[in-house]
Protein backbone atom coordinates (compact mmCIF):
# COMPACT_ATOMS: atom_id res chain seq x y z
CA UNK A 1 0.00 0.00 0.00
CA UNK A 2 1.50 3.31 -0.86
CA UNK A 3 0.61 6.03 2.12
CA UNK A 4 1.68 8.88 -0.54
CA UNK A 5 -0.80 8.40 -3.50
CA UNK A 6 -3.37 11.05 -3.96
CA UNK A 7 -7.18 11.07 -2.07
CA UNK A 8 -9.76 12.29 -0.74
CA UNK A 9 -9.47 13.42 2.63
CA UNK A 10 -11.98 11.06 5.11
CA UNK A 11 -14.07 13.30 6.44
CA UNK A 12 -14.93 14.97 2.50
CA UNK A 13 -15.21 11.39 1.42
CA UNK A 14 -17.49 10.60 4.01
CA UNK A 15 -19.63 12.95 3.42
CA UNK A 16 -19.86 12.33 -0.34
CA UNK A 17 -20.71 8.98 0.44
CA UNK A 18 -23.82 9.85 2.59
CA UNK A 19 -25.06 11.82 -0.14
CA UNK A 20 -24.51 9.38 -2.69
CA UNK A 21 -27.27 6.88 -4.33
CA UNK A 22 -25.39 4.89 -5.08
CA UNK A 23 -25.52 4.51 -9.06
CA UNK A 24 -22.81 2.53 -10.76
CA UNK A 25 -19.93 4.81 -12.67
CA UNK A 26 -20.82 4.55 -16.08
CA UNK A 27 -16.86 4.61 -17.20
CA UNK A 28 -15.77 1.31 -16.18
CA UNK A 29 -13.20 -0.52 -18.42
CA UNK A 30 -13.09 -3.88 -19.60
CA UNK A 31 -11.83 -6.69 -16.98
CA UNK A 32 -8.66 -6.77 -18.91
CA UNK A 33 -7.76 -3.81 -19.25
CA UNK A 34 -8.28 -3.10 -15.14
CA UNK A 35 -5.83 -6.18 -15.12
CA UNK A 36 -2.96 -5.02 -17.20
CA UNK A 37 -3.22 -1.55 -15.81
CA UNK A 38 -3.21 -1.73 -12.45
CA UNK A 39 -2.94 -5.72 -10.85
CA UNK A 40 0.19 -6.21 -8.89
CA UNK A 41 1.09 -9.17 -10.77
CA UNK A 42 1.06 -7.55 -14.48
CA UNK A 43 3.81 -5.23 -13.27
CA UNK A 44 6.99 -5.47 -15.43
CA UNK A 45 8.58 -5.61 -12.69
CA UNK A 46 6.62 -8.98 -10.78
CA UNK A 47 8.50 -11.70 -12.62
CA UNK A 48 12.03 -13.12 -13.50
CA UNK A 49 13.65 -16.04 -15.41
CA UNK A 50 14.61 -18.80 -12.97
CA UNK A 51 18.07 -19.79 -14.35
CA UNK A 52 18.89 -23.02 -12.75
CA UNK A 53 16.84 -26.01 -11.36
CA UNK A 54 13.64 -27.77 -12.88
CA UNK A 55 11.96 -24.49 -13.55
CA UNK A 56 15.13 -22.97 -15.39
CA UNK A 57 13.80 -20.29 -17.86
CA UNK A 58 10.35 -20.09 -16.10
CA UNK A 59 8.48 -17.00 -15.04
CA UNK A 60 9.11 -16.48 -11.39
CA UNK A 61 8.23 -13.68 -8.20
CA UNK A 62 12.08 -11.93 -7.82
CA UNK A 63 11.25 -12.14 -4.00
CA UNK A 64 10.26 -15.73 -4.15
CA UNK A 65 13.20 -16.80 -6.51
CA UNK A 66 15.77 -14.92 -4.35
CA UNK A 67 14.63 -17.84 -1.95
CA UNK A 68 14.68 -20.62 -4.37
CA UNK A 69 18.21 -20.22 -5.04
CA UNK A 70 19.00 -19.48 -1.83
CA UNK A 71 21.55 -21.55 0.48
CA UNK A 72 20.55 -24.21 2.50
CA UNK A 73 20.20 -23.97 6.27
CA UNK A 74 21.91 -27.21 7.03
CA UNK A 75 24.77 -26.47 5.27
CA UNK A 76 26.92 -26.88 8.27
CA UNK A 77 25.36 -29.43 10.33
CA UNK A 78 25.94 -32.83 10.93
CA UNK A 79 23.49 -35.06 11.50
CA UNK A 80 25.29 -37.76 12.94
CA UNK A 81 24.20 -36.79 16.85
CA UNK A 82 20.67 -35.47 15.73
CA UNK A 83 17.75 -37.51 17.51
CA UNK A 84 16.33 -39.99 14.81
CA UNK A 85 12.04 -41.02 14.54
CA UNK A 86 11.01 -43.24 11.68
CA UNK A 87 7.34 -43.47 10.66
CA UNK A 88 5.37 -44.65 7.32
CA UNK A 89 4.02 -40.94 6.29
CA UNK A 90 5.62 -37.53 7.41
CA UNK A 91 3.15 -34.86 6.92
CA UNK A 92 4.91 -31.44 7.37
CA UNK A 93 2.53 -28.94 8.21
CA UNK A 94 -0.45 -28.77 10.26
CA UNK A 95 -3.29 -27.01 8.31
CA UNK A 96 -6.19 -27.96 6.92
CA UNK A 97 -4.54 -29.94 3.87
CA UNK A 98 -1.93 -31.84 6.33
CA UNK A 99 -4.90 -32.44 9.20
CA UNK A 100 -6.56 -34.18 6.34
CA UNK A 101 -3.83 -36.03 4.40
CA UNK A 102 -2.58 -37.09 8.25
CA UNK A 103 -6.38 -38.67 8.82
CA UNK A 104 -6.56 -39.95 4.97
CA UNK A 105 -3.12 -41.63 5.99
CA UNK A 106 -3.83 -43.47 8.97
CA UNK A 107 -7.54 -44.72 7.33
CA UNK A 108 -5.45 -46.50 4.75
CA UNK A 109 -3.32 -48.30 7.40
CA UNK A 110 -0.17 -45.91 7.90
CA UNK A 111 0.95 -44.26 11.32
CA UNK A 112 1.84 -41.14 10.42
CA UNK A 113 3.67 -38.20 11.77
CA UNK A 114 2.58 -34.29 11.79
CA UNK A 115 5.39 -32.03 11.91
CA UNK A 116 3.36 -28.16 12.62
CA UNK A 117 5.75 -25.20 12.35
CA UNK A 118 3.67 -23.53 14.97
CA UNK A 119 0.76 -25.96 16.67
CA UNK A 120 -2.18 -28.16 14.78
CA UNK A 121 -4.50 -25.28 13.25
CA UNK A 122 -2.13 -22.41 13.70
CA UNK A 123 -2.43 -21.86 9.02
CA UNK A 124 -4.68 -19.93 6.80
CA UNK A 125 -7.20 -22.54 7.06
CA UNK A 126 -8.83 -21.01 10.11
CA UNK A 127 -8.53 -17.33 8.39
CA UNK A 128 -11.05 -18.89 5.38
CA UNK A 129 -13.81 -16.83 6.60
CA UNK A 130 -16.31 -17.25 3.47
CA UNK A 131 -16.93 -20.66 3.27
CA UNK A 132 -16.56 -23.66 0.88
CA UNK A 133 -17.67 -24.57 -2.35
CA UNK A 134 -19.78 -28.18 -3.57
CA UNK A 135 -22.51 -28.67 -6.10
CA UNK A 136 -24.73 -30.04 -3.88
CA UNK A 137 -27.84 -27.37 -4.76
CA UNK A 138 -30.61 -28.90 -7.28
CA UNK A 139 -29.94 -25.91 -9.81
CA UNK A 140 -26.34 -26.62 -9.95
CA UNK A 141 -23.97 -28.99 -11.60
CA UNK A 142 -20.55 -30.40 -11.32
CA UNK A 143 -20.12 -29.12 -14.59
CA UNK A 144 -21.24 -25.29 -13.99
CA UNK A 145 -18.82 -26.00 -10.99
CA UNK A 146 -16.07 -26.76 -13.43
CA UNK A 147 -16.76 -24.10 -15.53
CA UNK A 148 -16.94 -20.98 -12.85
CA UNK A 149 -13.46 -22.65 -11.63
CA UNK A 150 -11.98 -22.80 -14.44
CA UNK A 151 -13.22 -19.21 -15.78
CA UNK A 152 -12.38 -17.92 -13.04
CA UNK A 153 -8.67 -19.21 -13.30
CA UNK A 154 -8.70 -17.31 -16.86
CA UNK A 155 -8.42 -20.75 -18.12
CA UNK A 156 -5.17 -21.74 -16.81
CA UNK A 157 -6.00 -24.36 -14.74
CA UNK A 158 -5.09 -28.00 -14.81
CA UNK A 159 -8.42 -29.34 -16.63
CA UNK A 160 -8.20 -32.91 -15.03
CA UNK A 161 -7.46 -31.49 -11.33
CA UNK A 162 -10.32 -29.17 -11.43
CA UNK A 163 -12.65 -31.70 -12.78
CA UNK A 164 -11.11 -34.34 -9.78
CA UNK A 165 -11.83 -31.00 -7.18
CA UNK A 166 -15.47 -30.42 -8.39
CA UNK A 167 -16.25 -33.89 -8.42
CA UNK A 168 -15.47 -34.35 -4.69
CA UNK A 169 -17.17 -31.70 -3.79
CA UNK A 170 -20.08 -32.81 -2.36
CA UNK A 171 -18.29 -36.25 -0.87
CA UNK A 172 -16.38 -33.87 1.17
CA UNK A 173 -19.30 -32.06 2.86
CA UNK A 174 -20.65 -35.52 3.75
CA UNK A 175 -17.21 -36.25 5.18
CA UNK A 176 -17.04 -33.23 7.04
CA UNK A 177 -20.54 -33.35 8.46
CA UNK A 178 -19.72 -36.74 9.54
CA UNK A 179 -16.85 -35.54 11.55
CA UNK A 180 -18.19 -33.15 13.08
CA UNK A 181 -18.52 -29.99 11.30
CA UNK A 182 -21.73 -27.23 11.46
CA UNK A 183 -22.97 -25.70 8.30
CA UNK A 184 -26.08 -22.97 8.48
CA UNK A 185 -28.70 -24.41 7.17
CA UNK A 186 -32.46 -23.01 5.96
CA UNK A 187 -35.88 -24.38 6.20
CA UNK A 188 -37.26 -24.88 3.14
CA UNK A 189 -41.10 -24.29 1.71
CA UNK A 190 -41.62 -27.74 3.20
CA UNK A 191 -40.23 -26.83 6.46
CA UNK A 192 -37.56 -29.25 6.68
CA UNK A 193 -34.13 -28.05 6.79
CA UNK A 194 -31.44 -27.80 4.07
CA UNK A 195 -27.58 -26.62 3.54
CA UNK A 196 -27.99 -22.45 2.98
CA UNK A 197 -25.82 -21.48 -0.05
CA UNK A 198 -24.78 -18.29 -1.18
CA UNK A 199 -22.88 -16.92 -4.05
CA UNK A 200 -19.34 -15.90 -4.35
CA UNK A 201 -17.49 -13.61 -6.68
CA UNK A 202 -16.99 -15.02 -10.20
CA UNK A 203 -19.65 -18.24 -9.61
CA UNK A 204 -22.94 -18.20 -11.86
CA UNK A 205 -24.93 -20.25 -9.11
CA UNK A 206 -25.35 -19.75 -5.24
CA UNK A 207 -22.85 -22.26 -3.95
CA UNK A 208 -20.95 -21.74 -1.01
CA UNK A 209 -21.86 -23.59 2.19
CA UNK A 210 -20.93 -21.95 5.61
CA UNK A 211 -20.75 -21.41 8.88
CA UNK A 212 -21.51 -18.00 9.94
CA UNK A 213 -18.77 -16.21 8.69
CA UNK A 214 -15.89 -18.50 10.53
CA UNK A 215 -16.08 -21.84 8.64
CA UNK A 216 -12.27 -22.06 8.29
CA UNK A 217 -12.36 -22.06 12.05
CA UNK A 218 -15.16 -24.60 12.48
CA UNK A 219 -13.58 -27.07 9.37
CA UNK A 220 -9.87 -26.82 11.38
CA UNK A 221 -11.69 -27.41 14.90
CA UNK A 222 -13.48 -30.76 13.63
CA UNK A 223 -10.09 -31.52 12.12
CA UNK A 224 -8.06 -31.12 15.03
CA UNK A 225 -9.92 -32.68 16.87
CA UNK A 226 -10.07 -35.93 15.05
CA UNK A 227 -6.13 -35.86 14.87
CA UNK A 228 -5.79 -35.59 18.27
CA UNK A 229 -8.12 -38.51 18.91
CA UNK A 230 -6.14 -40.78 16.28
CA UNK A 231 -3.53 -42.83 18.08
CA UNK A 232 -1.69 -43.41 15.05
CA UNK A 233 -0.59 -39.63 14.40
CA UNK A 234 2.43 -38.36 16.26
CA UNK A 235 2.09 -34.65 16.46
CA UNK A 236 5.55 -32.51 16.81
CA UNK A 237 4.46 -29.11 17.59
CA UNK A 238 6.84 -26.56 16.62
CA UNK A 239 8.70 -28.17 14.78
CA UNK A 240 9.10 -26.47 11.43
CA UNK A 241 11.07 -28.72 8.26
CA UNK A 242 14.54 -27.07 7.42
CA UNK A 243 15.29 -29.66 4.80
CA UNK A 244 13.83 -32.88 2.81
CA UNK A 245 16.08 -35.64 2.64
CA UNK A 246 17.09 -37.79 -0.52
CA UNK A 247 18.22 -41.31 -0.74
CA UNK A 248 20.55 -42.35 -3.50
CA UNK A 249 17.88 -42.99 -6.02
CA UNK A 250 16.48 -39.51 -5.47
CA UNK A 251 13.20 -40.21 -3.57
CA UNK A 252 12.31 -38.30 -0.96
CA UNK A 253 12.29 -40.19 2.29
CA UNK A 254 12.18 -37.32 5.18
CA UNK A 255 12.65 -34.43 6.24
CA UNK A 256 15.38 -32.74 9.07
CA UNK A 257 13.23 -31.12 11.23
CA UNK A 258 14.08 -27.89 14.05
CA UNK A 259 12.40 -28.35 17.44
CA UNK A 260 12.37 -24.71 18.35
CA UNK A 261 11.43 -25.97 22.19
CA UNK A 262 14.51 -28.10 22.84
CA UNK A 263 16.45 -26.33 20.62
CA UNK A 264 17.81 -29.37 18.29
CA UNK A 265 17.08 -31.12 15.00
CA UNK A 266 15.77 -33.88 14.83
CA UNK A 267 15.49 -36.53 11.44
CA UNK A 268 12.45 -37.69 10.44
CA UNK A 269 12.32 -41.43 8.08
CA UNK A 270 9.59 -41.84 6.13
CA UNK A 271 8.43 -44.01 3.34
CA UNK A 272 6.48 -40.71 2.31
CA UNK A 273 6.30 -37.25 2.86
CA UNK A 274 3.61 -34.87 2.29
CA UNK A 275 4.13 -31.30 1.80
CA UNK A 276 0.78 -29.05 3.24
CA UNK A 277 3.37 -26.04 4.35
CA UNK A 278 0.80 -23.57 2.75
CA UNK A 279 1.73 -20.19 0.79
CA UNK A 280 3.73 -17.23 0.94
CA UNK A 281 2.25 -14.17 2.21
CA UNK A 282 4.28 -13.24 4.24
CA UNK A 283 6.93 -12.45 2.39
CA UNK A 284 4.99 -9.04 1.60
CA UNK A 285 5.30 -9.05 -2.33
CA UNK A 286 5.35 -5.89 -3.93
CA UNK A 287 5.54 -3.88 -0.63
CA UNK A 288 1.60 -5.71 0.08
CA UNK A 289 0.29 -6.01 3.73
CA UNK A 290 -1.01 -9.92 3.93
CA UNK A 291 -4.07 -11.74 5.42
CA UNK A 292 -1.86 -14.85 5.69
CA UNK A 293 -0.37 -16.00 9.24
CA UNK A 294 3.04 -16.06 10.22
CA UNK A 295 4.32 -19.02 8.88
CA UNK A 296 3.05 -18.35 5.30
CA UNK A 297 7.22 -18.36 4.21
CA UNK A 298 7.24 -20.46 1.02
CA UNK A 299 9.25 -23.26 3.09
CA UNK A 300 7.43 -26.45 1.20
CA UNK A 301 8.50 -24.42 -2.17
CA UNK A 302 11.81 -23.73 -1.54
CA UNK A 303 12.55 -27.38 -0.06
CA UNK A 304 10.55 -29.12 -2.53
CA UNK A 305 12.16 -26.86 -5.70
CA UNK A 306 16.29 -28.25 -3.85
CA UNK A 307 14.40 -31.95 -4.28
CA UNK A 308 14.30 -31.36 -8.16
CA UNK A 309 10.16 -31.08 -8.15
CA UNK A 310 8.61 -28.79 -10.52
CA UNK A 311 6.65 -25.74 -9.80
CA UNK A 312 4.17 -23.86 -11.78
CA UNK A 313 1.93 -20.44 -12.28
CA UNK A 314 4.99 -18.82 -9.66
CA UNK A 315 4.27 -15.57 -10.61
CA UNK A 316 0.96 -15.14 -9.81
CA UNK A 317 -0.80 -14.37 -6.17
CA UNK A 318 -4.30 -13.30 -5.08
CA UNK A 319 -4.71 -10.05 -3.40
CA UNK A 320 -8.21 -9.99 -1.23
CA UNK A 321 -9.80 -6.58 -2.29
CA UNK A 322 -11.08 -6.26 1.22
CA UNK A 323 -8.46 -5.93 3.48
CA UNK A 324 -8.61 -3.46 6.30
CA UNK A 325 -6.93 -0.50 6.04
CA UNK A 326 -7.46 1.93 8.65
CA UNK A 327 -6.30 1.67 11.62
CA UNK A 328 -2.37 0.58 10.73
CA UNK A 329 -2.02 -1.49 13.46
CA UNK A 330 -4.61 -3.51 11.56
CA UNK A 331 -3.96 -3.32 7.94
CA UNK A 332 -4.32 -6.49 6.00
CA UNK A 333 -6.51 -7.91 8.19
CA UNK A 334 -9.20 -9.77 6.45
CA UNK A 335 -12.79 -8.68 6.02
CA UNK A 336 -14.44 -11.69 4.38
CA UNK A 337 -15.80 -12.08 1.05
CA UNK A 338 -19.24 -13.07 2.67
CA UNK A 339 -19.50 -9.64 3.19
CA UNK A 340 -19.81 -8.23 -0.11
CA UNK A 341 -21.77 -11.74 -1.02
CA UNK A 342 -24.12 -10.53 1.57
CA UNK A 343 -24.87 -6.75 -0.67
CA UNK A 344 -22.02 -4.17 0.46
CA UNK A 345 -20.99 -2.11 -1.74
CA UNK A 346 -17.41 -0.60 -2.25
CA UNK A 347 -17.22 3.30 -2.63
CA UNK A 348 -14.78 5.62 -4.09
CA UNK A 349 -13.89 9.39 -1.90
CA UNK A 350 -16.52 10.66 -4.65
CA UNK A 351 -19.01 8.36 -3.26
CA UNK A 352 -19.52 6.66 -6.15
CA UNK A 353 -19.76 2.52 -6.44
CA UNK A 354 -16.76 1.64 -9.17
CA UNK A 355 -17.29 -2.21 -9.65
CA UNK A 356 -19.43 -5.18 -9.62
CA UNK A 357 -18.79 -6.41 -6.31
CA UNK A 358 -18.73 -10.01 -7.13
CA UNK A 359 -16.69 -9.90 -9.92
CA UNK A 360 -13.59 -12.70 -9.54
CA UNK A 361 -11.20 -10.82 -6.91
CA UNK A 362 -8.55 -10.01 -9.24
CA UNK A 363 -10.88 -8.31 -11.24
CA UNK A 364 -11.92 -6.31 -8.03
CA UNK A 365 -8.70 -5.66 -6.38
CA UNK A 366 -7.76 -3.89 -9.79
CA UNK A 367 -10.29 -1.68 -9.76
CA UNK A 368 -9.64 -0.92 -6.18
CA UNK A 369 -6.13 -0.20 -7.20
CA UNK A 370 -7.26 1.83 -10.13
CA UNK A 371 -9.30 4.10 -7.94
CA UNK A 372 -6.88 4.70 -5.46
CA UNK A 373 -4.11 5.42 -8.32
CA UNK A 374 -6.24 8.28 -9.92
CA UNK A 375 -6.89 10.15 -6.68
CA UNK A 376 -10.35 8.82 -6.04
CA UNK A 377 -9.29 6.61 -2.75
CA UNK A 378 -10.11 8.09 0.80
CA UNK A 379 -7.08 9.32 2.93
CA UNK A 380 -7.25 8.62 6.57
CA UNK A 381 -3.85 9.51 8.53
CA UNK A 382 -1.36 8.03 6.46
CA UNK A 383 -3.40 5.10 5.18
CA UNK A 384 -5.66 4.84 1.55
CA UNK A 385 -8.27 2.75 0.66
CA UNK A 386 -12.16 2.98 -0.68
CA UNK A 387 -14.90 2.48 1.52
CA UNK A 388 -16.97 -0.72 2.32
CA UNK A 389 -20.22 0.66 3.03
CA UNK A 390 -21.33 -2.04 5.87
CA UNK A 391 -24.37 1.11 7.27
CA UNK A 392 -26.60 0.94 4.14
CA UNK A 393 -25.95 -3.12 4.31
CA UNK A 394 -27.02 -2.99 7.97
CA UNK A 395 -30.13 -0.49 7.45
CA UNK A 396 -31.43 -3.13 5.35
CA UNK A 397 -30.75 -6.12 7.13
CA UNK A 398 -30.24 -5.38 10.96
CA UNK A 399 -29.52 -8.56 12.13
CA UNK A 400 -26.78 -9.51 9.46
CA UNK A 401 -24.24 -9.23 11.85
CA UNK A 402 -25.34 -12.36 13.81
CA UNK A 403 -24.71 -13.99 10.55
CA UNK A 404 -21.34 -11.84 10.34
CA UNK A 405 -19.95 -12.16 13.49
CA UNK A 406 -16.02 -11.81 12.17
CA UNK A 407 -17.08 -8.57 10.74
CA UNK A 408 -18.54 -7.18 13.91
CA UNK A 409 -15.28 -8.34 15.12
CA UNK A 410 -13.18 -6.84 13.30
CA UNK A 411 -14.83 -3.45 13.30
CA UNK A 412 -15.19 -3.41 17.29
CA UNK A 413 -10.81 -3.96 16.46
CA UNK A 414 -10.81 -1.04 14.60
CA UNK A 415 -12.64 1.00 17.07
CA UNK A 416 -15.63 1.70 14.82
CA UNK A 417 -19.49 0.83 14.73
CA UNK A 418 -20.37 -0.75 11.28
CA UNK A 419 -23.91 0.07 11.41
CA UNK A 420 -22.88 3.76 11.44
CA UNK A 421 -19.38 3.87 10.27
CA UNK A 422 -17.97 2.55 6.54
CA UNK A 423 -15.00 0.01 6.85
CA UNK A 424 -11.50 1.96 5.48
CA UNK A 425 -10.46 -0.85 2.88
CA UNK A 426 -7.59 -1.98 0.30
CA UNK A 427 -6.32 -5.26 -1.12
CA UNK A 428 -4.28 -7.41 0.96
CA UNK A 429 -2.38 -10.70 -0.40
CA UNK A 430 -3.88 -13.31 0.25
CA UNK A 431 -3.23 -16.39 -2.10
CA UNK A 432 -0.47 -18.47 -3.86
CA UNK A 433 -2.06 -19.39 -6.72
CA UNK A 434 0.87 -21.70 -8.08
CA UNK A 435 3.12 -24.25 -6.49
CA UNK A 436 4.16 -27.55 -6.61
CA UNK A 437 2.83 -29.77 -9.94
CA UNK A 438 1.08 -32.51 -9.11
CA UNK A 439 -1.08 -35.52 -10.28
CA UNK A 440 -4.79 -36.48 -9.34
CA UNK A 441 -3.49 -38.08 -5.87
CA UNK A 442 -1.22 -35.05 -4.86
CA UNK A 443 1.59 -36.68 -6.29
CA UNK A 444 5.26 -34.81 -7.89
CA UNK A 445 7.36 -35.69 -9.88
CA UNK A 446 9.90 -36.98 -7.12
CA UNK A 447 9.06 -40.49 -5.99
CA UNK A 448 7.94 -40.64 -2.59
CA UNK A 449 6.83 -36.52 -2.17
CA UNK A 450 3.49 -35.51 -1.97
CA UNK A 451 1.70 -32.21 -1.93
CA UNK A 452 -1.42 -30.72 -0.21
CA UNK A 453 -3.39 -27.43 0.12
CA UNK A 454 -1.73 -23.86 -1.15
CA UNK A 455 1.98 -25.51 -1.21
CA UNK A 456 0.58 -27.01 -4.86
CA UNK A 457 -0.61 -25.52 -8.38
CA UNK A 458 -2.36 -25.76 -10.96
CA UNK A 459 -6.12 -26.23 -9.17
CA UNK A 460 -6.72 -22.76 -9.19
CA UNK A 461 -5.21 -21.61 -12.02
CA UNK A 462 -4.24 -17.88 -11.86
CA UNK A 463 -6.63 -16.68 -9.58
CA UNK A 464 -8.61 -18.64 -7.02
CA UNK A 465 -12.41 -17.97 -6.57
CA UNK A 466 -13.71 -18.04 -3.10
CA UNK A 467 -14.54 -21.28 -1.37
CA UNK A 468 -12.57 -23.55 -3.85
CA UNK A 469 -9.43 -22.98 -1.07
CA UNK A 470 -11.11 -25.44 1.61
CA UNK A 471 -12.83 -27.73 -0.72
CA UNK A 472 -8.96 -28.22 -2.00
CA UNK A 473 -7.63 -28.88 1.08
CA UNK A 474 -9.93 -31.53 1.52
CA UNK A 475 -10.08 -33.30 -1.50
CA UNK A 476 -6.49 -33.42 -2.70
CA UNK A 477 -5.07 -33.51 1.36
CA UNK A 478 -7.33 -36.76 1.70
CA UNK A 479 -6.29 -38.03 -1.81
CA UNK A 480 -2.67 -37.46 -0.84
CA UNK A 481 -2.80 -39.21 2.27
CA UNK A 482 -4.33 -41.92 1.00
CA UNK A 483 -2.16 -42.11 -2.12
CA UNK A 484 1.09 -41.84 -0.05
CA UNK A 485 -0.09 -44.46 2.23
CA UNK A 486 -1.14 -46.97 -0.04
CA UNK A 487 2.15 -46.46 -2.06
CA UNK A 488 4.06 -47.07 0.40
CA UNK A 489 2.57 -51.03 0.56
CA UNK A 490 3.16 -51.37 -3.48
CA UNK A 491 6.50 -49.72 -3.71
CA UNK A 492 9.53 -52.32 -5.02
CA UNK A 493 12.43 -49.82 -3.89
CA UNK A 494 12.27 -51.04 0.11
CA UNK A 495 12.74 -48.53 2.48
CA UNK A 496 15.58 -48.94 4.57
CA UNK A 497 16.26 -47.08 8.37
CA UNK A 498 18.03 -44.17 8.58
CA UNK A 499 19.09 -43.42 5.08
CA UNK A 500 19.11 -40.32 3.51
CA UNK A 501 21.01 -37.00 3.24
CA UNK A 502 21.49 -34.04 1.08
CA UNK A 503 22.83 -35.01 -2.41
CA UNK A 504 19.95 -32.75 -4.05
CA UNK A 505 20.88 -30.12 -2.13
CA UNK A 506 24.66 -30.22 -3.05
CA UNK A 507 23.47 -30.38 -6.72
CA UNK A 508 21.21 -27.49 -7.02
CA UNK A 509 24.52 -25.70 -5.27
CA UNK A 510 26.52 -26.81 -7.61
CA UNK A 511 24.12 -25.53 -10.24
CA UNK A 512 24.16 -22.09 -9.34
CA UNK A 513 28.10 -22.34 -8.67
CA UNK A 514 28.41 -22.90 -12.62
CA UNK A 515 26.11 -20.50 -13.62
CA UNK A 516 27.84 -18.02 -11.78
CA UNK A 517 24.97 -17.35 -9.10
CA UNK A 518 26.05 -16.86 -5.30
CA UNK A 519 23.06 -16.18 -2.80
CA UNK A 520 23.65 -14.27 0.45
CA UNK A 521 20.20 -15.25 1.69
CA UNK A 522 19.31 -18.89 3.95
CA UNK A 523 16.24 -20.43 3.30
CA UNK A 524 13.59 -21.43 4.14
CA UNK A 525 13.25 -18.63 6.62
CA UNK A 526 11.01 -20.13 8.31
CA UNK A 527 9.33 -16.80 9.38
CA UNK A 528 8.80 -13.23 8.35
CA UNK A 529 11.62 -10.73 8.77
CA UNK A 530 10.19 -8.58 11.29
CA UNK A 531 12.96 -9.27 13.12
CA UNK A 532 16.10 -11.35 12.90
CA UNK A 533 16.23 -15.40 13.21
CA UNK A 534 19.84 -17.44 12.76
CA UNK A 535 18.66 -20.93 12.90
CA UNK A 536 22.49 -21.81 14.17
CA UNK A 537 22.45 -18.93 16.72
CA UNK A 538 19.45 -20.06 18.24
CA UNK A 539 20.90 -23.71 18.95
CA UNK A 540 23.82 -22.39 20.36
CA UNK A 541 25.99 -22.72 17.36
CA UNK A 542 28.85 -20.68 16.12
CA UNK A 543 29.76 -20.80 12.20
CA UNK A 544 31.60 -24.00 10.67
CA UNK A 545 30.64 -25.95 13.85
CA UNK A 546 29.38 -29.61 13.49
Amino acid sequence: MNPNVNGIAYEQALQALRDSKLEMRGDLPPKEMLLNGYHPDYRADARVKLPVGANAGSDCHPELAKLLLSRPLIDDFDLAGAEHLDTDVLVIGGGGAGAAAALAATEAGATVIIANKLRIGDSNTVMAEGGIQAAVGEEDSLQQHYEDTLKGGHHAGNKELIAQMVTDGPSVIRWLIGIGMNFDMVKDEGNSKRLQRKRAGGTAIPRILCYRDFTGLELMRVLREAVELERRITQLNRCPAVELLSDEHGHCVGAVLYDLERRKLLVAHAKAVILATGGSGRLHLQGFATSNHYGATADGLVMAYRMGAKLRDMDSFQYHPTGVAYPAHLVGVLISEAVRSAGTHLVNGLGERFVDELQPRDVVAAAILREVAEGRGVVRGKQVGVFLDTPRLIAKDPDVLKRLVSLAHVAHKCGIDPAVEPMLIHPTLHYQNGGMEIDGNGATSIPGLYGAGEVTGGIHGRNRLMGNALLDIISFGRRAGEAAAKGIVRSDHPFQKKRGGFAHVYNLQRELTRAGIKSETKAPVLYPNYGTFDLREHAGLQEGAK
